[in-house]
């Protein structure tokens, strides 16, 4: 199968990151791949963060699940501001690799109508480590989903609700 740039290996053992719309897959190198809503394959963008010097890769793979506070869900649909939230992406794969001792970092976020089942977000990151790539994994997505301008509908049996970003995590808790 052949793979969009993005995520072609160019041999480079350098630190990446990896952010997208699928929200677009986009690499810390200029090429970026047209916006698209397909399907999000896991196993690609987990794979593309695996170094040799690495010892852990953590991925992270959210779905849309079919039942939310005891409501039946039919599908979900995500809409983005894309400019700001590749932005946005790109600046949280900055701030894990000042944050943590992680090697690399993908950050992969669909838009559009998505059935039960279907990925949402894929953040996978390896590090020589587990721990830190454990961390990075579980503070990317929190900030994720502060910070990143996409939205989610959940559309119910009996209707349907616009989801409020998680407000910031408090200390300790």
């Amino acid at each position: 199968m052949d793979q969009p740039q993005s995520l072609r290996d160019t041999g480079k053992k350098t630190p990446k990151t990896t952010t997208g719309r699928v929200l677009g897959a986009r690499t810390s190198r200029p090429h970026q791949v047209p916006p698209k809503t397909d399907p999000i394959d896991v196993g690609t963008i987990a794979r593309r963060v695996v170094l040799p010097e690495c010892g852990a890769t953590v991925t992270l793979d959210g779905y849309a699940r079919e039942w939310t506070q005891g409501r039946r869900t039919l599908h979900l649909v995500y809409e983005a501001y894309e400019p700001m939230a590749l932005r946005e992406m790109k600046r949280l794969g900055a701030q894990a690799h000042e944050r943590f001792d992680i090697a690399h970092i993908g950050i992969v976020h669909r838009t559009g109508r998505l059935e039960i089942g279907e990925t949402s977000v894929v953040i996978s990151v390896s590090a020589p480590h587990r721990r830190a790539a454990f961390e990075a994994c579980e503070w990317a997505i929190r900030e994720l989903k502060r910070t990143v301008p996409i939205w989610k509908k959940e559309v119910f049996e009996d209707g349907e609700v616009w989801v409020e970003s998680e407000p910031p995590a408090v200390a300790g808790g």
